[in-house]
């Protein structure tokens, strides 16, 4: 069984995605419904809904309609990742509040599409280290050429559980590979990050893309981080955007067929009952 720990969770008639605009393919619902349908099918035992940048005054709403998705009966929905907004004051407050949420797992502020200045800034750094030793990841999505900015905000948060998302981000189609690998390595060896496979599918060409396309990506954060510290994700739906949620799960069978059952088992759903107390 699977535990999904990056869905996407569109509701474009309760929230409001300014950035959706720019991408016709995923300005549609992804509703829990519709997901559960198809994860259920695939093994899917349980998610995570990862903040999807909504306007950051419905960002507490994002959470409340995550609350409201969980109670409904047999959900699969166990918990939200939180957006943030750490470059400003702002900050400490909904933390004090998410303390009381038992919705909230974690936060992320989106910082590949942000300049680099922002994760640098002393606010940004210290609100992030308000996370020490709490229940709360910080979720971060960098391009390989940001990974010297992720290296020095960890640097600065030791006592923060950080998660790598998508593996790095690495330009699959682009087929840059080295310089993503030696930008992973280096990140690998700080002890409070933890890598997630997850919808790399959407980084290499729709169009020719095949297992071992991917493999090389896959054997070497998995080779850099060890079984330990490896968490799984579908990235639904920008994962249609390479094949979609069915494709993407065969392929991370496809891709783990080696691996003993004990690293399956932590890659598929037990790291991450242990990283969040599941």
């Amino acid at each position: 069984m699977l535990f999904d720990t990056h869905l996407h969770l569109i509701y474009l008639d309760r929230l409001t995605y300014p950035w959706l605009k720019d991408v016709p393919a995923l300005d549609q619902q992804n509703e829990l419904e519709s997901y559960t349908r198809i994860a259920r099918r695939l093994g899917i035992s349980g998610c995570f809904n990862m903040e999807v940048d909504v306007t950051p005054d419905q960002i507490e709403r994002e959470t409340d309609l995550m609350s409201e998705l969980m109670a409904t009966p047999d959900s699969l929905l166990k918990g939200a990742i939180s957006s943030c907004r750490p470059e400003e004051s702002t900050f400490a407050a909904q933390l004090e509040r998410a303390e009381s949420n038992p919705t909230i797992f974690g936060f992320r502020r989106v910082l590949h599409t942000m300049p680099d200045a922002t994760s640098q800034s002393k606010l940004f750094r210290d609100n992030i280290k308000k996370l020490s030793n709490t229940r709360f990841t910080f979720d971060l999505c960098v391009l390989p050429a940001q990974m010297h900015l992720a290296n020095a905000l960890v640097d600065h948060c030791p006592d923060v559980k950080f998660i790598l998302d998508h593996c790095g981000v690495p330009d699959i189609a682009g087929g840059d590979i080295e310089n993503w690998a030696k930008g992973i390595d280096d990140f690998a060896k700080r002890p409070n990050v933890v890598a997630k496979i997850s919808g790399v599918i959407a980084y290499a060409d729709a169009q020719s893309w095949s297992l071992e396309t991917i493999r090389p990506y896959v054997e070497h954060i998995a080779k850099a981080f060890g079984p330990d510290r490896l968490i799984w994700g579908s990235d639904s739906p920008v994962c249609n955007l390479g094949g979609g949620l069915e494709t993407w799960v065969a392929t991370t069978h496809a891709l783990t067929m080696d691996w003993s059952a004990e690293e399956r088992a932590a890659l598929y759903r037990d790291n991450a009952k242990r990283i969040w107390n599941l």
